[in-house]
Formats: structure tokens, sequence, C-alpha cells
């Protein structure tokens, strides 16, 4: 009866003030994506809706978060559902975003009305909290432009990275990673879709580029542990660089985000520590992230403390 009022009092409290893991106590949110821009970071996550002791994710929108210290926590509310695509019939699962000329793009995991599996959608906005509408009025990848797996939940979890050089890439898959150029509007595959041999991939494919070094993260096995990948270029090739993050207790999935703010560099994941949590009411949480003198990124451990005040100039 304790956990339980303990509990019902996080879910009145507002985000605002949080500082600490989970980042938001008040709902359930998972699949971290973030994004830095104009001394903010903004968080953006799917919301858990599934009831205490449901068996299957419940998750109709996404939500946005930001902070200028990464301890307090503004709640900017839901940028987009998943019906934001008319196309889709259900599920606001995995995102990305990234700001292009001015706009920020957001790619997400939705389900297709007509077409069987998940797809990948693209929505546009003119500021990082939005609203975002659909930037294209169809999917971006269907589940039968890919044929590797005959499941259809393989074409998920997208990421996005645009190269020094300009050029952006998607990342995503399920059980095989894929990738693809983007043209420079964002909202078009440029050439062909390619598959990477990653060992256990599971999903949750990411890219990052640290002092001239590319990692490529994902989620192995099942449950699932936070591995990285480096290489020379953002398609390789890859060399393993070890285990980011360890499993959860009580939630199979983890899923990384990694950013870098303030000249230091942080991870976001997902864990079921927030009361009545678990496999389908998850919580975002963040932490700070290193490397090694020889580049390698170390080990992170879980914590309630979260990663310590990291205030941009001017900071409220």
């Amino acid at each position: 009866m304790i956990k339980r009022c303990v509990f019902a009092l996080g879910l009145a409290a507002s985000a605002l003030a949080q500082a600490a893991n989970p980042i938001v106590t008040n709902i359930f949110t998972a699949d971290p994506a973030a994004l830095v821009d104009n001394g903010r970071v903004y968080l953006y996550v799917g919301k858990d809706e599934a009831p205490e002791g449901g068996k299957d994710y419940v998750m109709n929108e996404w939500r946005v978060y930001s902070s200028c210290d990464m301890k307090k926590w503004q709640d900017h509310g839901s940028p987009l559902r998943y019906s934001t695509f008319t196309w889709a019939g259900r599920d606001a699962w995995a995102s990305d975003i990234v700001k292009r000329n001015g706009k920020y793009y957001f790619y997400s995991t939705v389900d297709h009305k007509t077409i069987p599996g998940k797809a990948i959608g693209v929505a546009v906005s003119d500021s990082p909290t939005g609203p975002f509408v659909d930037a294209r009025g169809t999917a971006l990848v269907t589940n039968d432009m890919t044929k590797e797996t005959s499941i259809l939940w393989d074409d998920i979890d997208p990421a996005v990275f645009v190269d020094d050089d300009g050029q952006a890439y998607l990342y995503w898959g399920n059980t095989v990673m894929k990738y693809a150029k983007l043209k420079p509007n964002m909202t078009e595959i440029d050439g062909p879709i390619h598959t990477v041999g990653l060992e256990a991939f599971t999903e949750a494919a990411y890219l990052h580029k640290h002092k001239g070094t590319y990692y490529l993260s994902y989620s192995r096995h099942f449950p699932e542990e936070t591995v990285v990948m480096t290489g020379p270029s953002a398609t390789g090739p890859w060399s393993f660089g070890g285990v980011i993050m360890e499993k959860n207790s009580n939630v199979k999935t983890i899923h990384q985000a990694i950013v870098d703010f303030n000249g230091k560099s942080y991870i976001f994941y997902h864990n079921g520590k927030l009361p009545t949590g678990g496999e389908f009411r998850r919580s975002a949480a963040v932490e700070e992230l290193r490397y090694g003198a020889d580049g390698k990124i170390l080990p992170v451990a879980q914590t309630a403390e979260g990663p310590a005040a990291n205030p941009s100039p001017g900071c409220k």
C-alpha cells in the first residue's frame, strides 16, 4: 500500500524538477531519442500506456522533454501521435530526430494500415517541440521493401546520422540491420538499402561520431544488452568495441541514444525501475558516457542519481 501511495504522488507531480533517474516519474516513457539544439537537450520518448499487468505494448503518442543542465527537465507535451501519419493504423514505437536546414525531422516506427508490418514515417516541424506534420504523406520504409526476414517487425527503430560532408544516413532493423543514404531533402531514400551482418544483432542501431571515430551501437541478444562497434566511416567496416550497458533486470529491451552536450557525452536508455514498472511500462533514464584514452567507450552503470549538473550559459 505504501509503495502504491508513493507512486500515486509521483504520477501527480510535474516532470519539471526531476533531478535523478528515471527522468520522468508521472508517466511511463520508452525508446529515448535525443537532440542537442541551442543550449538544450531535447528528449523524445514513446509513452507506455499498458495497464499494470498488461501483456503487450500500448503506445499511441510521443512526448518531448528538454533540459539545459541535464538535471531539471521541462515537459513540452506530445508533439505528435501515430495518427499524425494518416496511413498508420497504430503504435508510436521508437524514433529519432535530426535538425537540418532549420527544420526538425522526426523518424518514427508505426504500424501500416494497408501494408502488413511495421513501417517508418518522417514528420517535420519548425520547432524541436513540434507540432510535427507528416513530411511525405506516405511511409519512407515499408515491410515489403525488405525481404531478409519473414517477420513483420524488421523495419523498426530508425536512427539518423548526418556526416561531416553533409550526407545523411538512415539505420534501422530488427534481426538484420539495414542502412540507406537519404537525399538532402531528408524525406527520400537515395539509392539501395544495404544490410550489415552484426553479431547477435537485435535492434536499436545508433550511429554517432567522436574524435574522428564512428561508433555504431545496438542492442544484442534478448534480453538485450547494449554493445558498440567502431569504424573509420559511417558504413564501416566495423570492429567490436565491447559492452556499453548490461541488460535490465525486469525489462527485456534497453534502447540507447548518445549525444554530446556542453563538453560531455551522455547515453539515454530505458529500464523498468518505477514502481509497477516492467516490460510494457518502461522509464527513460540518462548517464554520463566516458571514453578511455584509446577511444574505447567505457562500460556504463545504471544509477538512480544520473549525471551531475552540466548547465549551459544562462541556464534556468
